[in-house]
């Protein structure tokens, strides 16, 4: 597919979010994928088995069937990877952004621990891919001098990679939501961490 990653040298993470607004019950999940070099190219070729659109599109969670969501969901398990999640709360109306940056803030830590220094987000617009890497870049004073951490946004469908954590943030979302069986299929290579937005 034009335009994959390049296979790096550390373990890289994809990310991609799904978020409820609410006065009283909101929360954002902010999903990432975690992948070794050498497993890379395998789950990037399984990805691009699951969905059959245009080049430039993309495998998207809220499109699926529960039959779908289910069978995706199971694919997602099967790959060597695993997935740290940031759910953060609460997340009143238009208080989106504050969470999200809060979330990627955890998510920096949690990803450096694993030696990851680099993560993949799926693109939005210019001024909100500028908030990630301000976000990222302030993270990064929380880390031992001189480490390497960036942050690079491309669009969902360079990339089946970037599928993956939507799958995930999608499974997450949908438990807090009461609907348990896509998060219990992703359990044994999931770790998901609530954070206190301050929203």
């Amino acid at each position: 597919m034009a335009g994959m990653l390049d296979s790096p040298a550390a373990p890289v993470a994809y990310g991609d979010e799904s978020f409820l607004e609410s006065d009283s019950h909101g929360f954002y999940v902010l999903a990432t994928a975690v992948f070794e070099p050498h497993a890379i190219g395998e789950a990037r070729a399984v990805m691009s088995t699951l969905w059959k659109g245009s080049p430039t599109s993309k495998l998207h969670w809220n499109d699926l069937t529960p039959r779908q969501r289910e069978n995706v969901a199971k694919t997602v398990a099967d790959l060597a990877g695993f997935h740290i999640v940031a759910v953060g709360s609460p997340v009143p109306r238009r208080r989106q952004e504050r969470a999200r940056a809060v979330c990627l803030n955890h998510l920096v830590d949690e990803l450096h621990g694993y030696g990851v220094d680099t993560l993949y987000l799926e693109a939005r617009d210019k001024a909100l891919n500028q908030r990630d890497v301000q976000t990222v870049t302030g993270a990064r004073f929380n880390l031992p001098r001189g480490t390497r951490f960036r942050v690079e946004h491309h669009r969902g469908g360079s990339d089946p990679l970037l599928w993956v954590p939507d799958v995930v943030a999608g499974a997450v979302r949908a438990h807090r939501q009461g609907e348990p069986l896509y998060r219990d299929i992703l359990a044994e290579c999931l770790y998901d961490l609530d954070v206190t937005t301050g929203c």
